[in-house]
């Protein structure tokens, strides 16, 4: 909507109870708007969803509107202070959740040792003593899982697929888990 006069009428539509009228307003500046937002919280998920809320809070703000004065500036106005206080509550809830894993883990603290401390060492040497048994291959997907690698980075190492990674790990799991029940016996 590059002509003023042209925004100008359908703004006086829209005053005059015409709701469909404000459709093209929002075809007209949809995209502006978003890329606008996508600047500012970085999330693409809440672009559409600010977006949204900024047209709504337009819509029923109209009346605030100086007519004759830059519209996608105003919109940019109620997205900037929309988009500001999405970002602090997000800020807030972030906070929020780190102080809740900060005390799951206090309080799972005691049953993890109490885990621990009951862990047979025998069994942690006969797995150590099986994983040794295994074929080097295996015992490298073994090792990559331990280290939290991902599988697309060891089937890069392997010069394999990621699904035959997968299968690797699977045929670890299955002679670690024949080998512990042999060593354990």
């Amino acid at each position: 909507m590059d002509d003023p006069s042209e925004l100008a009428a359908v703004l006086d539509a829209v005053r005059r109870g015409n709701r469909d009228a404000f459709r093209r307003i929002v075809r007209a500046y949809a995209l502006p708007l978003r890329g606008y937002l996508a600047n500012l919280v970085h999330h693409l998920n809440d672009v559409d969803d600010l977006a949204q809320d900024v047209f709504l809070a337009a819509y029923r703000g109209l009346a605030t509107y100086r007519p004759g004065s830059d519209f996608g500036a105003w919109l940019r106005g109620i997205a900037r202070h929309k988009a500001y206080r999405h970002l602090r509550r997000r800020s807030a809830h972030g906070r929020a959740m780190d102080g809740f894993r900060e005390e799951l883990v206090r309080s799972l603290e005691a049953d993890i040792e109490r885990s621990a401390a009951g862990c047979r060492s025998d069994a942690v040497e006969s797995l150590l003593h099986c994983i040794e048994r295994l074929p080097d291959k295996l015992k490298r997907v073994v090792r990559a899982g331990l280290d939290g690698d991902k599988p697309a980075d060891l089937a890069e190492a392997l010069a394999t697929s990621v699904g035959a990674v997968y299968n690797l790990h699977y045929r670890a799991n299955k002679l670690l888990r024949d080998c512990m029940q042999r060593e354990m016996a």
